[in-house]
C-alpha cells in the first residue's frame, strides 16, 4: 500500500509539472505552467521566496474549472537568479509582462498566498481592467508590523531584525526586505469593486515561532483581515482552525471550494 501511494504521488507530481516552460520578460526568464480549459483565467501568485510548486495540491482541480497559470518570480524556483532587490511594485510589473508574453488580454482571477497578496493588491490597483476577482490566502499585510509592536515592542524589533537576516542569506533579501518595509498599500476603492475572498488561518500554535503567531497575534490579524475584506462591497472573509499558514497545502479542499464559490459570484 505504501509503495502504491508513492507511485501515485510520483505520477500525480509528474503530470502536474509536465508542461512547465520558460518565458522571457526583458532580461529575466520566468518558469511557468499554463494548463486547463474554460472561460476564466486564474493566475496563481506564490508567497515569499516560494515557487510554483506551492500550488501542486490544487492546480489539477483548478484546471478542471478554468485556465490556470502558475509561475515562479525572479529569484525563486527555476526562474532567473538575481542579486537585485525587487519591490512588490516591480514584481507586479513582472506579472504584467508575463501576461503580455502569454498574450492574455482578458481580466484574470488573481489567487495569491502570503506575500503574494501584497503583489496581487498592487497589481489590481495598477491594472484594474485586468483583474475581475481576487482570492487571498493568509495574506501578508501592512499592519503586521504594527500588530507585533503592539504585543511586545522590544521583542518585535528583535524578531524583525532576525527575519531580515534570514532573508539576507547569500545576498538574496528581495522579498524579505520588501515585506518588512512599512508603506501604504492599495485598498478599496483603489482596488475596484470586484468579488473578493480572503481565507485566513486562526489555528493556534502550540509554540508560536514569532509574535504574529501567538494567540493574541492571531486574533489581531483575524480582526484586521475581516475588516479589510468587508471594506469591499463584494468582499468576504473565511477563517479556518484546521490549517496553519499554507492553507492550500493543509486544506486544499477548502481553497478549491472557495475558488468555485468566487467564480460563481462573477457577473
Amino acid at each position: 500500500m505504501k509503495f502504491l501511494s508513492l507511485v501515485l504521488t510520483f505520477f500525480f507530481s509528474a503530470s502536474v509539472m509536465a508542461q512547465v516552460d520558460k518565458i522571457n520578460i526583458g532580461e529575466y526568464q520566468l518558469e511557468y505552467e499554463y494548463i486547463g480549459t474554460g472561460e476564466n483565467i486564474i493566475l496563481l501568485e506564490a508567497g515569499m521566496t516560494r515557487d510554483l510548486k506551492d500550488w501542486d495540491t490544487i492546480i489539477a482541480d483548478l484546471a478542471k474549472m478554468a485556465q490556470v497559470i502558475r509561475y515562479s518570480r525572479v529569484g525563486n524556483g527555476n526562474s532567473s537568479t538575481t542579486q537585485q532587490h525587487f519591490s512588490a511594485e516591480q514584481y507586479a510589473e513582472h506579472t504584467k509582462l508575463l501576461l503580455d508574453g502569454l498574450k492574455i488580454k482578458k481580466p484574470i482571477i488573481h489567487i495569491s498566498h502570503s506575500y503574494g497578496g501584497i503583489i496581487a493588491r498592487i497589481f489590481a490597483a495598477q491594472y484594474p481592467g485586468l483583474v475581475k476577482a481576487m482570492l487571498l490566502i493568509d495574506p501578508a499585510s501592512e499592519h503586521d508590523l504594527d500588530i507585533m509592536r503592539t504585543i511586545d515592542l522590544s521583542k518585535a524589533i528583535a524578531e524583525i531584525k532576525w527575519l531580515k537576516n534570514i532573508g539576507a542569506k547569500d545576498g538574496m533579501a528581495n522579498e524579505y526586505l520588501d515585506y518588512w518595509t512599512k508603506r501604504p498599500m492599495p485598498n478599496y476603492p483603489e482596488i475596484s469593486d470586484i468579488p473578493l475572498t480572503l481565507i485566513a488561518s486562526v489555528k493556534k500554535w502550540p509554540q508560536p515561532p514569532i509574535l504574529l503567531m501567538t494567540d493574541i497575534g492571531r486574533v489581531k490579524m483575524a480582526e484586521q483581515h475581516k475588516a479589510w475584506a468587508q471594506s469591499f462591497p463584494q468582499g468576504k472573509a473565511v477563517f479556518t482552525k484546521n490549517s496553519y499558514h499554507f492553507i492550500q497545502i493543509d486544506e486544499p479542499e477548502l481553497v478549491i471550494s472557495e475558488i468555485s464559490k468566487l467564480i460563481a459570484r462573477l457577473p
